[in-house]
C-alpha cells in the first residue's frame, strides 16, 4: 500500500492540533487537506479522500451532524472521531452515525497513525484477480457476494459499512446459529479491545434498517444472542 496515493481530510477547529496532524501523517507519506468548520469539510469532501479524521465538538455544525449528513448521502468514506468526549454515550452516538474508529484527546500521535493505516489498509486490500466472485449466498431476494463484499436486495446495491457485511456475513453463513455480543466482537472487531458490546446493538440496528423488510430476519434471542432466521423470509414473499 503506497501511503503517498491516500489523501485525507482532517477537521478540527484547533490549529495547533490541525497542524500537528498534518506535520506527522505527512511525514508517514499520507496527503493531507484539512478544513476547521463541519461546513468547509463537507464543501471539500471529494471521492479523493479516503478517510476522515473528524472532531466531534466543533464550531457550528458538530462531528456527528457531519458524519449524519455523509452516510445519508451514502457517502461511505472512513470516519475516525477525534474528539475530548469519551463517555459509553458519546461512543455509541458515534458509531450509531457511522464512526470506523474514535480516539479520545489528548491523544497519541502513534496511534493515531496506527488507526488510520489499520483502516485505510482495510479499504486497500484488493482481491487477486484470478478470484472470480464466484461466492453468492441467495436467500430470496437478498443475495450477499463473499467476493466482492457487497450485497444486492432486489436487485438494488445496499450500501454497507465494513462491519456491518461482516456481521450480516457471520450470521447468514451459520443460520439458525446465535452468537453472543462478546463472539461477534470477537469476529468481527477482533483486537479492537476498545469497542463497548452495546456497539454490536447499534450496528445490527442500522444493518436491520437498510435490509428493510429481510432485517427482520435478525432475531435477537435474550440470553442466546444474534441469529440469522431464514424462516421469517416466507412471511416477507
Amino acid at each position: 500500500m503506497n501511503m503517498n496515493q491516500i489523501k485525507l481530510l482532517i477537521v478540527d477547529d484547533e490549529e495547533d492540533i490541525l497542524e500537528i496532524l498534518r506535520f506527522n501523517l505527512e511525514n508517514e507519506g499520507f496527503q493531507i487537506d484539512t478544513a476547521s468548520s463541519g461546513e468547509e469539510a463537507l464543501e471539500m469532501l471529494s471521492p479523493e479522500h479516503k478517510l476522515i479524521l473528524l472532531d466531534v465538538m466543533l464550531d457550528g455544525i458538530s462531528g456527528f451532524r457531519v458524519a449524519e449528513k455523509l452516510r445519508k448521502e451514502n457517502i461511505q468514506t472512513p470516519i475516525i472521531f477525534l474528539t475530548a468526549k469519551g463517555s459509553e454515550n458519546d461512543l455509541l452516538t458515534g458509531f450509531s452515525v457511522g464512526a470506523d474508529d474514535y480516539i479520545s484527546k489528548p491523544f497519541s500521535i502513534k496511534e493515531v497513525i496506527a488507526r488510520i493505516k489499520a483502516i485505510t489498509r482495510r479499504e486497500y486490500e484488493t482481491i487477486p484477480a484470478i478470484r472470480k466472485e464466484q461466492e453468492i449466498i441467495t436467500i430470496g431476494d437478498l443475495k450477499l457476494y463473499l467476493v466482492s463484499k457487497r450485497i444486492e436486495l432486489k436487485n438494488k446495491n445496499i450500501i454497507l459499512t465494513k462491519k456491518e457485511f461482516e456481521i450480516l456475513s457471520l450470521l447468514i453463513q451459520n443460520p439458525q446459529r446465535f452468537f453472543t455480543r462478546e463472539e461477534i466482537l470477537e469476529r468481527v472487531w477482533k483486537d479492537e479491545s476498545y469497542v463497548l458490546e452495546r456497539t454490536v446493538d447499534v450496528h445490527v440496528a442500522r444493518l436491520r434498517k437498510k435490509l428493510n423488510g429481510y432485517g427482520a430476519c435478525i432475531t435477537n434471542r435474550s440470553g442466546y444472542g444474534y441469529t440469522f432466521n431464514d424462516s421469517i423470509r416466507v412471511f416477507l414473499e
